[in-house]
Order: structure tokens, then C-alpha cells, then sequence
């Protein structure tokens, strides 16, 4: 690893939390991004590792991938230019480094489309999603799921694990314009709910994100199917992603409805405390979720309207809604 970049994750490490060297080209640390796990503090999921003469930064919990130097900037600002003066000689490079941007994604090449019959084709996966109200257009349908993975994923299940299929709900993930992984929704019960297979792990698990305007407030769901009532929505299929990294500078946070889960609280807490809108359901709200709301003709649109906070409101509103 160059020896600047390393002197320089030793700089931060005030701010990186189990930072360990675990080899000549590799520092793990807690992710300060995405904060890492928040249930267990001794998971360590961000790497610093080296690409020939480069240092570059992974995290496995939020996706994350990007240069030392990108990251650096993140982080600390005037650590960052200090780096720049004493890294790059030259006034051209130097330049390059401080002004030029640099993707945090790769963009390998996914599939286009889904080989795959629309759930609207099967008698019961359709029968399923309209009980929901859900549109069974909007997703695809396969008889044998493990299988079916096995095709566009190799590997993704064992042997062992094949001799158990089930048929389960196809739920896309478009970034870029292309497919980038999907989520199998479970149709029966005692199964588990969902799994997620992704094509690449250096992109968001993110449904909906092409077929959202960025440039206006994006609300922030954690279900595909709740996110299909709400205009202007994404729905987070896995951990947090850095979204002012995917150009989404308004989101609004909406949570499901569980004023008993410490772990929602957890991350409400630091949605709000990161200076973001959230969502904080009112008191007569019994429904879970949003699909729920929809089923007992409770007007969605109205009622998030008129409940997203922020700042010290939101934290007011979230010791009410803790307390329900």
C-alpha cells in the first residue's frame, strides 16, 4: 500500500472506529458512512485495500465503493487538501484530484430484462398481489426460485438447498437503466419473506431508483410493494445506502409502523439526527405498514403529507410515537 495513503488512514483514526491492519495491503475498519451495524458494534465491514499503485475503500455493509482519496474528502476536508499538496506534485494531477469527479459505483454489465413470465400470468401469484391491491404487472413469477437463480447466478444455492425450492414473486432492481439484482418474495407463509440475490455487490440494493425525479423530495420506504402506493418513492432491499452519493439530495424517510422496534428506533433516531425528514405515523394509525393503510382506505398521500418532520419536532413526535 502507498505509503502517504497509509499514513494518512492512520491520520483518521479518530474517526474509524476498529481500525486494524490486517495485512500490508489491507485496513478494516467500522464503516463511518453508513455507520455499520448498529446491533452489533464489533462488526467491521469497510476495507481499505490496494489496486496496483492505488489505495481504494469498500464497504460490505452499504455498498460503498470508492477512492482513498474520494473518501478522504468525505470525511475530512482539510485533511483531504492537506493529502492533495503532499501527494501530487504536479499542478495538473493535483488539479485532477481536487476538482474531477469520481464515481462511487462501478458500472459493470448487468442483463436487460427478466427472462421471466409476469406474476399477473399465474393464477396464484396474481390472485396474491391484487388481495394487496398490489399491481401483479409490475412483477415476474417463477416455479422454482433456487433454480431459476442457479440460471442468471451460478452457485447462488447448493445442491442441498435445491432439493427445498419454492416458487416465490420475481421483484426486479433497475439501476442505470439495467438489472441489477432481484428480490424473491415468498407467496406462503413460514418461508422466509425475502432474498435477495444481487449481480454485482458494488451497486445499491435499491428498488425504483430509475423511475424517481431526484431532483424533487424521494421518499424512502423499506418494502418494494409499499413503495409501488407512494409517487416519487425507492425501497431499500437490504442495508442503508449513502444516497447523496446516487443524487437523491430531498429524501423523506417513512418507516413502517412498529412503535415497539428498537431497531426502527435506532434508525430513525439517526435519520433525524442527521438533519433528514421523516415520517412519524399519528396515533390513530394501527395498520404496520403502508400496504396495510391502503388495504383499510386510509389516504397515504394525505396522511405523509401532513406528518413528515424534521430537527427537534421529529424528535418530539418520535417520543410520542414510541410511547403508543
Amino acid at each position: 500500500m502507498d505509503i502517504i495513503d497509509e499514513q494518512y488512514i492512520r491520520l483518521l483514526e479518530p474517526k474509524l472506529e476498529k481500525l486494524v491492519k490486517k495485512s500490508d495491503k489491507v485496513y478494516n475498519c467500522r464503516c463511518p458512512l453508513c455507520g455499520d451495524s448498529q446491533r452489533n458494534k464489533t462488526k467491521a465491514r469497510g476495507y481499505f485495500y490496494q489496486v496496483k499503485n492505488n489505495t481504494n475503500y469498500k464497504c460490505h455493509n452499504c455498498s460503498v465503493t470508492t477512492t482513498f482519496a474520494k473518501f478522504l474528502k468525505q470525511l475530512d476536508s482539510s485533511l483531504y487538501r492537506q493529502y492533495c499538496l503532499e501527494k501530487y506534485s504536479s499542478k495538473q494531477t493535483k488539479q485532477k484530484v481536487l476538482e474531477e469527479p469520481e464515481p462511487i459505483l462501478s458500472q459493470p454489465v448487468f442483463r436487460e430484462k427478466l427472462n421471466l413470465p409476469r406474476a399477473s400470468e399465474n393464477k396464484i401469484a396474481k390472485q396474491y398481489l391484487l388481495n394487496r391491491r398490489i399491481d401483479p404487472d409490475n412483477f415476474y413469477y417463477t416455479e422454482n426460485f433456487k433454480e431459476w437463480c442457479n440460471t442468471v447466478k451460478p452457485n447462488s444455492f447448493s445442491d442441498k438447498s435445491l432439493k427445498y425450492d419454492e416458487p416465490r414473486i420475481i421483484i426486479p432492481l433497475y439501476y442505470d437503466k439495467k438489472l441489477i439484482g432481484i428480490q424473491g418474495r415468498s407467496i406462503f407463509p413460514n418461508e422466509i419473506k425475502y432474498i435477495t440475490i444481487m449481480f454485482s455487490e458494488d451497486v445499491p440494493k435499491i428498488y425504483g431508483y430509475d423511475n424517481v425525479n431526484r431532483s424533487k423530495e424521494v421518499y424512502v420506504l423499506e418494502g418494494p410493494f409499499d413503495s409501488t402506493f407512494v409517487p416519487n418513492s425507492i425501497a431499500m432491499c437490504g442495508a442503508d445506502v449513502n444516497l447523496l452519493e446516487l443524487n437523491i439530495k430531498s429524501p423523506v424517510y417513512v418507516y413502517d409502523n412498529e412503535p415497539r422496534n428498537k431497531d426502527i428506533h435506532q434508525r430513525m433516531l439517526k435519520v433525524i439526527n442527521k438533519g433528514e425528514s421523516i415520517v412519524i405515523w399519528p396515533s390513530y394509525i394501527k395498520e404496520k405498514d403502508v400496504n396495510q393503510m391502503i388495504m383499510s382506505d386510509l389516504n397515504v398521500a394525505d396522511i405523509i403529507k401532513n406528518n413528515t418532520f424534521s430537527g427537534l419536532q421529529a424528535k418530539l413526535q418520535l417520543t410520542f410515537w414510541k410511547k403508543k
